[in-house]
């Protein structure tokens, strides 16, 4: 079932981690190497890309249409997520097949039930409830479920005809990323040419979209901040855009428990999560595209 790749697969996923168990007992000034900072920045963006192979896309927008398909429930994902820790991969293809059957699209699986399996892993390990070796084969086990499912699923072509570029990026100065690359990789397999910046400073973001005339601009916020300072850096984001018509999405836990924020801070919409982001982005194009229309 798995192919030769697998020997290959483990020890990327383990690097990571046993930079981690180095540095664990004396971590150097400043560093942000934690369990759940690996897992979040660079694992389980790998389980989100396997289905695209790849992200940041340029090229033509023959990308897969993304499908919400059936929901997945709370229980189910918390059932699921002890599985990888004593279950092989072929067992675990099973589980998800069950999922797959009742409607859940791949990308449902990706976000709903494989990414939280992995952080729930971190979780596990920081309360001493598996040690390393249990981590590693768990995320490792996740990894070819992904590249197994992704392989028969069948690709829907399609996304905007011209390829509309975004620019994500995380709220400057929080040191959490996930949420910027799932939505980046999302954006990415939806037909857009998205790219994302880690953990940027504010100048760094600011002279990106000077540079660039992106059609769209994401934050993502882990944390709560203040409004003002988002608003901000939102005002700040316009006027140094090389695209003067520039679209902003905002998102993150703050957002969501108080979507009038997205109007206060000046941004022009959100999503609870990535793929509602998707449809409000699509949406504004369309609309931009009807207003550039009336005006022509």
């Amino acid at each position: 079932m798995f192919g030769a790749g697998s020997a290959m697969l483990r020890e990327v996923i383990a690097a990571p981690l046993e930079r981690v168990r180095r540095r664990s007992a004396a971590p150097a000034p400043g560093q942000d190497d934690s369990v759940n900072t690996i897992i979040e920045s660079e694992i389980i963006p790998r389980l989100l890309m396997a289905h695209g192979g790849g992200s940041g896309g340029a090229g033509n927008g023959a990308r897969p249409r993304l499908r919400r398909g059936r929901g997945i429930r709370p229980e189910d994902a918390s059932r699921f997520a002890l599985l990888p820790l004593r279950l092989e991969a072929a067992c675990l293809i099973e589980e998800v097949d069950a999922f797959i059957a009742e409607g859940a699209s791949v990308e449902t699986i990706c976000i709903d039930l494989l990414a939280p399996a992995a952080r729930m892993l971190g979780e596990m390990w920081d309360r001493d409830e598996c040690d390393f070796l249990d981590v590693t084969m768990g995320l490792w086990r996740l990894q070819e479920v992904m590249r197994e499912i992704a392989a028969r699923s069948p690709a829907e072509l399609g996304g905007l005809c011209i390829p509309r570029s975004a620019l994500f990026s995380p709220m400057p100065g929080d040191q959490h990323n996930f949420g910027t690359l799932m939505i980046e990789e999302v954006f990415a397999r939806g037909g857009w040419r998205s790219e994302a910046l880690v953990r940027p400073e504010r100048r760094e973001l600011l002279d990106r979209l000077a540079r660039q005339p992106y059609d769209l601009v994401g934050l993502t916020l882990a944390r709560d901040c203040p409004s003002a300072a988002l608003a901000n850096l939102i005002k700040a984001m316009r006027a140094a855009s090389a695209n003067p018509h520039i679209m902003v999405l905002v998102g993150g836990r703050m957002i969501n428990e108080n979507p009038g924020l997205v109007i206060e801070v000046g941004a022009d919409g959100t999503g609870v999560d990535a793929l509602a982001a998707l449809e409000v982005a699509n949406a504004l194009v369309e609309k931009a595209a009807v207003r550039d229309l009336n005006l022509g």
